[in-house]
């Protein structure tokens, strides 16, 4: 055998070698789908996709004994990595509902069904006892923006009223607080101009197509009080799983397999910052790290960096929250039933994020101040 022979063998036995473990990455590196069900990645196989077992472990002590959470997933590129408690369980989502809201509206606008210039004066919103002209000015994109200038009671509690300027103070688009009023009323707007019910449209558009395991239309209904508001709080209940799949789609921009189910002009801006952390109301906000998007609260600032750079979250109330890390190709999903009013608390769930990002071998830069 000559020489030249032996050394062309070599070669071609490393060529082959590496084809075969770029495509190993490829796989491994594949963006993925889920159909009836979630692809899981097997305990023994987290290290092949940069994962440590051992770290996910001490996660799920530490949820276990710093927390409340009834349900995790984490997905990373569509595959499960992680998961923890009752991840099919419906409970309800809280304010994570009005980050769904605002992907529902992506393909009302983009079909000029609803104009986001359209003002409340134009569109015939007003409320009990009257909204005063100054606050009829804005326009459909403020109440999705919560930067309204309304700051007439919601039918619901949990929000930012309390700390509200006087009513007729501020000129809508100048001013964000986060107001219940705005997105109840965004939801009213949305049944009004698309001549959907809010749920309906739900399951046209995003129940279906992303084929949620647990979606329970029967379970919808909205709730309020009249004689504080006419526009309902539109509550939704899914389970983590389900919710996961939703921050799946938002991880890639609004498609689904080979399907546009919103675009992705329209996913990319309602995560893109519209208030920046330095103009967050209550002041006491801007010493935190997320700004405002589209009804999605956006990291910004000096800490939307490394992991955090274009990471945007849902949350709600007691411990809801859909996360997105697109630098990580991550989605993280956190539910905590309200049952015998169970609470995570921000800095329990701070720890969780911390300690998921540590087993991905991602450190969070010191010092991180959740609050």
């Amino acid at each position: 055998m000559s020489k030249d022979w032996r050394a062309r063998s070599v070669l071609a036995c490393a060529l082959l070698l590496a084809t075969s473990l770029c495509a190993a990455d490829a796989t491994q590196d594949s963006m993925v789908f889920p159909g009836d069900s979630w692809e899981f990645v097997q305990k023994a196989e987290l290290g092949q996709y940069g994962w440590d077992a051992e770290a996910l472990d001490e996660l799920t002590r530490f949820i276990a004994d710093n927390s409340n959470t009834t349900g995790v997933v984490v997905a990373e590129r569509g595959r499960v990595v992680y998961s923890f408690g009752d991840v099919a369980e419906l409970s309800i989502i809280a304010s994570v509902r009005k980050s769904i809201l605002s992907i529902l509206y992506g393909t009302w606008v983009e079909q000029g069904v609803i104009d986001l210039d359209a003002t409340l004066a134009e569109l015939g919103i007003d409320d009990v006892g009257g909204l005063l002209p100054i606050e009829k000015e804005a326009t459909v994109e403020h109440l999705l923006t919560s930067r309204s200038g309304v700051y007439h009671p919601a039918a619901n509690g949990g929000d930012h009223l309390a700390d509200a300027p006087g009513r007729g103070s501020q000129r809508p688009g100048e001013y964000t607080l986060y107001s219940n009023w705005d997105f109840n009323a965004a939801g009213a707007v949305f049944e009004q101009l698309t001549g959907r019910n809010i749920y309906d449209e739900f399951d046209r558009q995003l129940a279906a197509p992303l084929q949620l395991e647990d979606w329970d239309r029967s379970l919808h209904s909205k709730s309020h009080n009249p004689t504080v508001s006419r526009y309902p709080a539109y509550h939704f209940y899914l389970s983590t799983r389900d919710m996961a799949r939703i921050g799946h789609l938002m991880l890639n921009q609004g498609r689904w397999g080979g399907v546009d189910i919103t675009s992705g002009e329209w996913a990319q801006r309602i995560v893109s910052t519209v208030t920046p952390l330095e103009k967050m109301n209550p002041a006491r906000l801007r010493d935190r790290y997320f700004g405002y998007g589209y009804m999605w609260w956006v990291w910004d600032g000096p800490r939307a960096t490394g992991p955090f750079e274009g990471a945007y979250t849902g949350r709600g109330s007691r411990g809801q929250w859909l996360t997105v890390f697109p630098k990580l190709q991550l989605v993280f999903a956190h539910k905590t039933k309200h049952a015998y009013r169970r609470n995570t608390s921000w800095k329990s769930w701070h720890g969780i994020i911390e300690r998921l990002l540590e087993a991905r071998g991602v450190t969070v830069s010191a010092p991180y101040p959740w609050q």
